[in-house]
């Protein structure tokens, strides 16, 4: 997974993983026949031979990983600012899930999270009992990790009114990451989130599993959550928030503005979309205009899921200038060469 071998290469201060991990809902096979009628064969040991159900099959999925040399070698040099998604336990998850899919055994959502979380915090430790966290880095950059998955309520078409099933952060998390922004000395505050904001993430024909649910209009479903921190920050003067996303598998510039939304109380900022790095290539996902969403540049593979030696696997970097403040952000292919830079100047 070379992805990895062009983070090391950049030799910056950590590496922040939103998530995908691992892929402990999908089993490989020894080979797959590729359009052009060649083989591509895959190294396969017990725990990838299934999805993962028991505790030690979910380790697995982190042993595999680290049978990589480049993973190993960057994860050797590079701290890791490590967050989960979905496919650390099964694809689209959320808590109180039973299951309909016959590959599994075991249909709780809940008892497979619990195993996949341990798994999960044995493989990538971090400091206390949350996944959502601050992590200072000095007088210019504080960054926010937030857990869109232990709280959420359940994937639905998105678009009740607030109450228990439109959780994303949940109440105490919201209240939490709205204080951290809010008492924040770093020049910037990066926001560190596995789902992107206005993107639009289907479960199916008519559920969504992101925070977007396709309608243009006011904030409904999860996307209230949203809204009431972006309130927030605006209310308090908090600027200088840029916000780091993941989970479509393209990589994207966006820039929101209340000057092209349907909600509009919130200043603009940018958001960055990369990764997973290294799965199935996807993409473009449908734009959801409620937080006046732009795609100022956005690069997808040519089809769904390239094969492994192609180049179409994304990964972004963050440079900060010690004495101008300017944050360069650069989105970067595979072998590191730079797609899009953006430089961000501090207000």
């Amino acid at each position: 997974m070379t992805g990895f071998e062009a983070v090391r290469r950049l030799q910056p201060d950590f590496f922040i993983h939103s998530g995908d991990n691992v892929y402990a809902d999908g089993p490989l096979e020894e080979t797959v026949e590729l359009p052009d009628g060649s083989l591509w064969r895959n190294l396969v040991t017990p725990e990838k031979s299934k999805v993962a159900e028991t505790l030690d099959e979910f380790r697995g999925q982190y042993r595999y990983n680290l049978m990589d040399a480049n993973v190993r070698a960057m994860a050797a040099e590079v701290p890791l600012v490590v967050q989960w998604d979905d496919h650390e336990i099964t694809n689209n998850w959320y808590p109180g899930e039973v299951l309909t899919d016959e590959r599994y055994t075991v249909r709780d959502v809940d008892t497979l999270a619990a195993r996949a979380r341990q798994a999960f915090r044995e493989y990538t430790p971090i400091a206390g009992d949350r996944v959502e966290r601050v992590l200072p880095h000095g007088p210019l950059v504080d960054v926010v990790a937030l857990d869109l998955r232990t709280h959420r309520g359940p994937n639905t078409a998105n678009l009740a009114t607030e109450g228990p099933e439109t959780r994303i952060l949940g109440e105490e998390q919201l209240a939490r990451v709205a204080r951290r922004l809010r008492t924040s000395k770093a020049l910037w505050k990066v926001v560190a989130s596995d789902m992107p904001l206005g993107l639009v993430v289907p479960d199916g024909e008519v559920a969504q599993e992101g925070i977007a649910n396709r309608d243009p209009g006011r904030p409904l479903g999860r996307e209230t959550e949203v809204a009431r921190l972006l309130s927030d920050l605006k209310r308090h003067g908090v600027r200088n928030v840029v916000w780091l996303t993941a989970d479509v598998h393209y990589t994207a510039a966006h820039h929101h503005s209340p000057e092209r939304a349907a909600f509009t109380d919130f200043d603009p900022f940018w958001e960055f979309v990369t990764g997973p790095l290294h799965a199935g290539t996807f993409g473009p996902n449908d734009l959801d205009a409620t937080f006046g969403p732009k795609v100022v540049f956005s690069r997808t593979a040519e089809a769904p899921n390239e094969v492994p030696s192609d180049t179409s696997q994304f990964l972004g970097h963050v440079r900060i200038d010690g004495d101008s403040g300017v944050m360069t952000v650069e989105l970067r292919d595979v072998g590191g060469r730079v797609l899009h830079t953006t430089d961000l100047t501090p207000a």
